[in-house]
């Protein structure tokens, strides 16, 4: 029963469990077979990094209120969720409520990038000169309560099974990190797993300094939402460069260029050193 179950404090063990073992997981695969050089160290890009995760989440929590697990405990036993029906078989509404999830990842993601004010928050992302696990972290506030309030809004409205948003939100904690890896997998594996999930060579073409490219490979979990959508691309046009023209430097972690990020013209090709 629902009522016998300690939802919040399932959810935050687990998925710290799942974060901290993910991260030291990928951060060993990509520590030894690195894809490229980092430019800034390490341990600083781990610091800066998790004192902006660490903030971004606390504000999100008192603004918001809500985790998603604990959205879908609030709205379960509602009728008006599709996936809140009995007669819907567990297994269809978890598949169900971790694709749905996920393209709404994807929509909010696509949001971030169309709309200019939110592009101005989301380049905090892709300021990074760098790409690896640690960029998973590299998220605005701003940005963090925009998608987790789509995330708690679609589970408000479908109500799928607290469990099920549960095993969904690991599941994207996984594919965050892994995504992030300044690793590739071996090229036979490439080939056999990307048309069913999202590897670190497709997502890192995201994060090239191309303007074109940032547009393409969207998907955090599934490919699919790229392929209908018709922003999949496969390989980038010549060597890819990661980051955003004039913050490729070690300046690009200075709380000062951190903070002021928003505020400066999106075209304009200044040096973060400067």
């Amino acid at each position: 029963m629902v009522a016998a179950v300690d939802w919040k404090q399932l959810e935050s063990v687990t998925f710290w469990m799942v974060f901290v073992v993910m991260f030291l997981a990928v951060a060993a695969w990509e520590t030894r077979g690195p894809n490229r050089d980092w430019i800034v160290p390490s341990a600083r890009r781990w610091t800066v990094h998790a004192v902006l995760l660490t903030i971004s989440a606390a504000i999100s929590g008192a603004i918001l209120g809500l985790s998603p697990v604990m959205a879908a405990v609030a709205a379960s036993g509602h009728s008006w969720g599709l996936l809140s029906q009995p007669w819907i078989p567990f297994g269809i509404r978890l598949v169900l409520t971790v694709l749905v999830l996920d393209f709404v990842k994807y929509a909010t993601h696509r949001m971030l990038h169309s709309v200019p004010w939110l592009w101005r928050i989301h380049r905090m992302h892709h300021s990074d000169p760098d790409f690896d696990v640690s960029t998973a972290a590299r998220v605005h506030p701003v940005e963090f309560i925009f998608v987790q309030s789509g995330t708690i809004g679609t589970i408000w409205l479908l109500a799928p099974p607290p469990l099920a948003v549960l095993i969904a939100i690991l599941i994207a904690a996984f594919f965050s990190f892994f995504e992030h890896a300044n690793a590739s997998l071996p090229v036979k594996w490439e080939q056999r797993v990307r048309p069913w999930i999202v590897t670190p060579d497709m997502h890192r073409i995201h994060h090239s300094e191309r303007d074109v490219e940032q547009t393409r490979n969207y998907g955090e979990i599934f490919p699919w939402w790229d392929w209908a959508l018709r922003t999949y691309q496969p390989e980038p046009e010549g060597k890819l460069v990661v980051g955003l023209r004039g913050y490729q430097t070690i300046q690009s972690l200075e709380p000062n260029v951190l903070l002021t990020l928003a505020f400066r013209p999106t075209n304009e090709p200044e040096s973060a050193g400067e």
